[in-house]
């Protein structure tokens, strides 16, 4: 009986201390509620204007999603961007992120308009690139699940043009 009673409390301890030991491990990361779903290894910024600093001190573009918590599309795209491996180290290791939920005063971030989502980029001069396009029209900027090549392909012109105009 005393052999029982000390496996039951040897199991207790080893369950307790394993269960801790885990919640440790993930908490050794506290969630980034500036992510908001969009890849929670990105470091992003709070502010437009502290993404403008960033990017002129470390010489990387910025990128601006714009979108709304309630938008289906907006849900649909973070999905995917979040899930896509190139994407989230391209984002990790040579952007500055922005993810905003409300407009900003510069109004050459919404040059056809304030739809979501939309992706803008903006070089390390401050110029918002405007020549860098979805495949709509319509909405110059948007870009849907299916889009994702595109969008990499623009993130990857996005770092070509800063190379090339320094």
């Amino acid at each position: 009986m005393m052999l029982h009673s000390a496996l039951v409390v040897c199991l207790l301890l080893i369950t307790v201390s394993s269960n801790l030991a885990m919640a440790i491990k993930k908490g050794k990361r506290p969630p980034q509620t500036l992510s908001r779903g969009w890849g929670d290894d990105i470091t992003w910024m709070q502010t437009y204007e502290e993404g403008l600093f960033h990017i002129q001190k470390s010489n990387k573009p910025l990128m601006v999603i714009h979108h709304l918590e309630d938008c289906q599309y907006c849900q649909a795209l973070k999905k995917v961007f979040a899930q896509n491996k190139e994407i989230q180290e391209m984002a990790q290791n040579n952007f500055i992120m922005l993810n905003l939920m409300h407009e900003t005063t510069d109004k050459n971030l919404s040059p056809d308009g304030q739809y979501v989502p939309r992706i803008m980029f903006v070089d390390p001069s401050l110029t918002v690139r405007a020549d860098i396009t979805g495949r709509y029209s319509n909405r110059l900027y948007t870009y849907e699940p299916q889009d994702l090549p595109l969008l990499i392909e623009n993130m990857k012109k996005a770092l070509k043009l800063i190379q090339s105009e320094l």
